[in-house]
């Protein structure tokens, strides 16, 4: 069963499990405080659309992107003052609107390696100049791999160390301007804000 079907048949569990997940508030307070009010932000990996009820309850506007069918009508039913599309990270070029920032929570963790780089430029291409991007990832264990396919649920898995994820950003010309790694059970979680420059549209 590919990702986008574990997502779909998980859904709901899925949604209420993660609601009171408390370990990316710092990041995301972080983030909102950079921006102006009224931003137009992209919530990419929207999910049931808890994080873009947050933003828009903040004062900003949200549009939230999902390749999960069934996380989409959740957060339609959830979050009816946003606005939520079934897409790719890969198709975000099909947007019509350019963003004030982006928010882009435990998404590339289900990216190839290989595919990462080309996924963040192509979002950079829908980030304002001087635009800011939220990104959190999974830290990899030193001694753990760099990929994996979850042997209990299928779900396909990339690591990566601070350095990594920040390389990624300055070669696009992004300066970083916030860095946090956060334990929360077995896993610590990579956050970064940086703000586009050179590298963004």
């Amino acid at each position: 069963m590919d990702l986008k079907s574990i997502y779909n048949l998980t859904a709901e569990d899925w949604h209420k499990e993660h609601q009171n997940d408390n370990w990316g508030i710092v990041g995301t307070n972080k983030f909102v405080n950079f921006l102006t009010p009224g931003a137009l932000i992209l919530d990419a990996g929207c999910g049931g659309g808890t994080i873009s009820k947050y933003l828009i309850s903040k004062g900003f506007k949200v549009v939230g992107i999902d390749f999960s069918e069934k996380m989409v009508d959740i957060a339609k039913r959830e979050v009816p003052s946003g606005s939520f599309l079934v897409m790719d990270l890969a198709n975000v070029g099909k947007l019509d609107q350019v963003f004030d920032a982006i928010f882009l929570r435990a998404v590339l963790l289900h990216i190839p390696k290989v595919k990462v780089g080309e996924t963040i430029k192509g979002l950079l291409k829908k980030l304002k100049s001087h635009g800011h991007l939220y990104l959190a990832v999974k830290e990899k264990k030193p001694d753990g791999p760099e990929e994996e396919v979850k042997k209990d649920d299928g779900r396909f898995f990339s690591y990566f160390t601070m350095e990594e994820i920040k390389n990624y950003l300055t070669k696009e010309g992004l300066e970083i301007v916030f860095e946090s790694i956060t334990p929360s059970g077995k896993v610590n979680w990579i956050q970064i804000i940086a703000q586009g420059g050179v590298g963004s549209v």
